[in-house]
């Protein structure tokens, strides 16, 4: 994928990801646990590359792929269905 993220910010529910195709995508915080119990200068340690974010003290990647599509944290366990 060509599109990349060029900046990001936070408000109290949601990251704000800007991309170079000029959309904004706005993605709940519960999509993503680690960054949802992070502190604010956790959450602005982001490193911004061409594959997608990056928080290292808190070992969270997201693809931008990822965001586009609507995945959020793949590694949460989820109830399966009864």
């Amino acid at each position: 994928m060509s599109i990349s993220a060029t900046t990001v910010h936070f408000d109290e529910h949601t990251m704000w990801v800007a991309l170079d195709d000029g959309r904004t995508l706005g993605v709940p915080l519960a999509w993503f646990p680690r960054l949802l119990s992070a502190t604010a200068a956790q959450r602005a340690a982001v490193e911004i590359s061409p594959m997608g974010l990056h928080w290292d003290e808190l070992d969270e990647d997201i693809s931008i792929e990822g965001l586009i599509t609507g995945r959020g944290d793949q590694t949460i366990k989820r109830p399966s269905a009864a």
